[in-house]
């Protein structure tokens, strides 16, 4: 995967757009406006307002996971789900939907099963996965279906 210099990057608490130069992104950047850490080494929640700002004008992978509360496999998932994003951050970022808070986001993409999990770069579904998956699944869909 070929990225620019500097990427640009939406912070996962207030949605700002950053410009991070490529070589810093492992040292821990923080935003420019709140002074929120850009990785913040688990998955965020991620809502309709700002999921453009993550989804397509960031430079990195997003990899969200379409879930509810209510749902047992996606409750089942969570643990694992948080631990992915020790491993595949930087190289992508990893946040939640709530379909029942944000159903027109579930609309959008036509969640029909939680969990669902949908990687996208650029604007671009990449893939999407239905279904619970244990850690090392999680790591493994994801980091075979990033462009290289």
């Amino acid at each position: 995967m070929t990225t620019p210099d500097p990427l640009q990057l939406a912070c996962p608490q207030c949605n700002a757009i950053n410009r991070v130069p490529a070589a810093k992104v492992g040292d821990a950047p923080a935003c420019g406006r709140c002074r929120s850490r850009l990785f913040p080494g688990a998955p965020f929640v991620l809502g309709a307002a700002g999921f453009d700002a993550h989804a397509q004008r960031s430079d990195l992978p997003l990899l969200v996971d379409f879930w509810a509360p209510w749902c047992g496999p996606c409750r089942t998932m969570a643990p694992a789900y948080a631990q992915a994003a020790a491993l595949l951050e930087p190289r992508v970022r990893l946040a939640k939907v709530d379909t029942e808070a944000e159903p027109a986001l579930g609309a959008r993409f036509a969640i029909r099963s939680i969990p669902t999990l949908a990687l996208f770069l650029r604007g671009r579904e990449l893939a999407r996965q239905a279904g619970a998956l244990p850690l090392q699944a999680i790591v493994q869909w994801t980091r075979q279906h990033l462009p290289s």
